[in-house]
């Protein structure tokens, strides 16, 4: 099973959800997408595009600001069905 990181960071809706459904295209089933955002609808938008697709949304896990970056953000994992 492999692993794909979809930087989203700083995009706002429905941005994220677009740069994964790009990600996406063409990868076999089993794959790992984590979408990376700091837009708050993500972590909403992602589960509900999996079950619209039929994927499976995996995780969702908040990351807290750290030094330098202006603000925190969601890590979202899905696995491709």
């Amino acid at each position: 099973m492999s692993e794909t990181v979809v930087d989203a960071r700083g995009l706002r809706c429905p941005l994220p959800v677009i740069r994964l459904a790009a990600a996406a295209k063409g990868l076999p089933a089993g794959t790992e997408l984590t979408v990376l955002s700091t837009d708050p609808a993500a972590r909403f938008d992602v589960p509900a595009w999996c079950r619209m697709r039929g994927h499976e949304h995996v995780a969702t896990v908040e990351h807290a600001a750290e030094p330098g970056d202006e603000a925190g953000g969601w890590a979202v994992t899905v696995r491709l069905h």
